[in-house]
C-alpha cells in the first residue's frame, strides 16, 4: 500500500519494481505481448504510454479531487477517467501520425488501443485509492509507466534473442513468450522485498 508519507522515491521503486503493472500485476498484457516483437518499437509503445499515462493520471487526479469528489460524483470516475484518456490517446495518435510516421506503422492497431489499456486506466484508479496527492500521483505515473517500459523493453530483446535460437517447432510463437513472460515475472518478484515494501 503506498501513501502519502512515503518519499517520493519510495512510490518511484515501488511502482517501477516492486509491483511492476505487466509482470506483478498482469495488467497491459495485450500491448506486451502484441508490439514486444522488436525493440524499436518496444520503445516507442513504452514512451507513448509514458506521456499517455502521466498525463491521464493528472488530469484524472485534478478531475477527481475537483470535481467528483467535492460534489459527491465519484461513481462517475470511470467514465470520466476513460473519456479523458482517450482524449489524450487522440492527440499522441494525430502527433505520431504526423511527425513519426513510421512508428505509427509499427504500432499499427495498437496505439489506438493504448485508450483501452487497463495499466492506464489502473493506474489513475490507484493513485486516487492510495490517496495521493498531485506531486506523488505524477511520481506514482511515471514510476508505473517506466515499469512497463523496462519490462516491454527487456521482453523484446528477449525475444529478438530467442527467434535465433533452435526452439523446438510447438514452442515456437506465443508459447515460448508467455513462458519467457512467466521467468520474468519470476525474476521480478525478487525486488517485493526491496526497502521492505
Amino acid at each position: 500500500m503506498i501513501t502519502n508519507d512515503l518519499s517520493w522515491y519510495f512510490i518511484l521503486i515501488s511502482a517501477l519494481l516492486v509491483n511492476n503493472i505487466v509482470l506483478i500485476r498482469f495488467l497491459a498484457l495485450c500491448s506486451f505481448f502484441g508490439v514486444s516483437s522488436k525493440v524499436e518499437t518496444s520503445v516507442g509503445m513504452g514512451f507513448a504510454v509514458m506521456f499517455v499515462m502521466v498525463m491521464a493520471c493528472s488530469m484524472s487526479w485534478a478531475i477527481y479531487e475537483f470535481i467528483l469528489a467535492p460534489y459527491n460524483l465519484e461513481f462517475l470516475r470511470t467514465a470520466a477517467f476513460i473519456l479523458s484518456i482517450a482524449a489524450l490517446v487522440q492527440l499522441e495518435e494525430l502527433y505520431i501520425r504526423k511527425m513519426l510516421p513510421e512508428l505509427y506503422k509499427q504500432m499499427g492497431i495498437f496505439l489506438p488501443l493504448i485508450t483501452t489499456n487497463c495499466a492506464i486506466l489502473g493506474a489513475a484508479f490507484l493513485a486516487i485509492d492510495y490517496k495521493l496527492n498531485f506531486f506523488n500521483t505524477i511520481i506514482y505515473a511515471i514510476g508505473v509507466s517506466g515499469g512497463y517500459m523496462i519490462a516491454i523493453i527487456l521482453f523484446a530483446g528477449i525475444r529478438e534473442r530467442i527467434e535465433l535460437a533452435p526452439v523446438p517447432h510447438y514452442f515456437k510463437g506465443y508459447p515460448i513468450a508467455f513462458i519467457t513472460a512467466s521467468l520474468m515475472s519470476l525474476a521480478f518478484l525478487g525486488f517485493s522485498h526491496l526497502f521492505g515494501l
